[in-house]
């Protein structure tokens, strides 16, 4: 994880960043930062799974409940999760109680492990489908900012086909943004150049 910095109000940053300082904290210390760790990346997974239908300022008011309530993130323990544990997940406030969103992140864990011991880990998986490097953008702003590519067509229609839930184009699309395989801060946005 990045190190946190100060918020400076005074900076230039992509809209969506100034619902909260949350948000703010998240946009100028995470998002689109490259993450090549293989638990970062299955938290992002599952999170971004959970957001579906639901504001990313919901899914990090919830990301501390979500870290005690999935073992911080570990696959291993993720994927031998049973329907005691699941029903025991449904009952706890601090997360997305849904019993569909739920099942998902324990599938999902079991076919990243299966991912992990093919490519080795699932950061060299997962990193293929953008040739390995982050994408660079130009985005003038939110209106230019598609929900979906071909790049997140592809990464959803390999991850269904290997048993993944909860990955459909335009969550693979955000959890790229979220792991910096694309930079999609827009250009007037001081992320966009430290991060190109």
């Amino acid at each position: 994880m990045v190190a946190a910095r100060p918020i400076m109000d005074t900076m230039t940053r992509c809209a969506w960043a100034a619902g909260s300082d949350l948000l703010m904290a998240y946009h100028d210390n995470e998002w689109g930062v490259p993450i090549h760790d293989d638990r970062m990346l299955f938290e992002f997974l599952i999170l971004e799974g959970a957001q579906a239908g639901l504001s990313w300022s919901t899914i990090l008011n919830k990301r501390p409940a979500y870290r005690a309530a999935f073992h911080r993130f570990d696959p291993r323990k993720v994927a031998r999760y049973d329907q005691t544990k699941i029903a025991a997940l449904l009952e706890d406030s601090g997360i997305v109680r849904n019993r569909l969103k739920i099942r998902a992140a324990v599938r999902n864990a079991q076919a990243f492990l299966a991912v992990k011991k093919e490519f080795g880990s699932f950061d060299s998986y997962i990193w293929k489908f953008t040739g390995g490097s982050p994408l660079q953008t130009r985005r003038r702003g939110p209106q230019d900012v598609p929900a979906r590519t071909a790049e997140s067509d592809a990464m959803s229609k390999d991850l269904a086909k290997r048993g993944f839930t909860f990955v459909g184009s335009t969550i693979c699309y955000a959890f790229m943004q979220a792991t910096g395989m694309v930079n999609d801060h827009v250009v007037d946005c001081f992320r966009h150049k430290e991060l190109l």
